[in-house]
């Protein structure tokens, strides 16, 4: 059985760490690339970076600070926002990360997924998904719909159906973000992240709403997820990685050590 990953996620807007709840009313938390240095330096397995702005404001991602994140860490590194063509993709990989995560470009143009996977190799192509649960109808059999653009635009796209398709196109993995929880710190949406989990063979990333550690040991075994996404519950001081992985332990979930 394959270690379990426990991935902060910085999401940067201005150049700068922000923070909201199910993506509104974000909050000022700090400069990115001393995030990362510090969550590296935690025992992060992997750090994920988020342009959150930039699909939206049709603009490159934030090259720069890409850079300057990947000279501070050593561990894989995952950025996305922004992300429009291969050519983009390799301007991110070659500023220093390991992987590209596609969301709004690739609902748009899904073979941006298979073109990437082509030129880069699939484990490189990670497909953000953000998810909002929209009850199940004839167009939306899961219940569960993808929006685009930081959540601003509905897309009429089942959340399930697209995850399956995208794997077909050549995603190496996904991270699932559920609007609804995200920020809140509540606990993560256990029934999208097993329904997705359950129905593809790439890893899946849990995203949005853990709180406590209980969340992490609850999406990593009920919801059958192999990693979780946090931000709220490092990025303010009540927990910290090593404690997270510790408790995890604990409670049987195979783990990475902190270094």
């Amino acid at each position: 059985m394959l270690s379990k990953r426990i991935i902060p996620c910085l999401d940067v807007r201005e150049g700068r760490t922000t923070k909201g709840i199910r993506f509104k009313n974000n909050v000022d938390i700090g400069d990115p690339v001393e995030m990362a240095r510090f969550y590296y330096e935690a025992g992060a397995d992997e750090l994920v970076f988020y342009d959150i702005t930039a699909s939206h404001e049709k603009r490159n991602i934030m090259i720069d600070v890409v850079r300057r994140v990947a000279e501070e860490i050593f561990i894989p590194f995952s950025v996305g926002g922004g992300i429009r063509d291969v050519d983009d993709m390799r301007n991110v990989l070659l500023a220093g990360a390991e992987k590209i995560s596609v969301n709004s470009a690739a609902v748009k143009n899904s073979e941006i997924i298979s073109q990437g996977a082509e030129a880069f190799g699939s484990q490189c192509i990670v497909l953000g998904m953000d998810v909002k649960h929209v009850g199940e109808s004839v167009r939306i059999p899961s219940g569960y719909e993808i929006v685009i653009n930081g959540g601003r635009k509905h897309m009429g796209i089942d959340a399930l159906k697209w995850a399956i398709k995208a794997q077909k196109l050549g995603a190496g993995e996904i991270c699932l973000n559920s609007i609804d929880a995200d920020g809140t710190q509540n606990g993560y949406e256990l029934k999208l992240t097993s329904l997705i989990s359950e129905n593809v063979n790439i890893p899946v990333i849990a995203s949005g709403g853990a709180g406590k550690p209980e969340h992490l040991y609850e999406v990593l075994t009920k919801g059958k997820a192999d990693a979780a996404l946090i931000a709220s519950m490092v990025h303010y001081g009540t927990y910290t990685v090593s404690e997270i992985k510790t408790y995890l332990d604990s409670c049987g979930v195979k783990i990475r050590k902190s270094r």
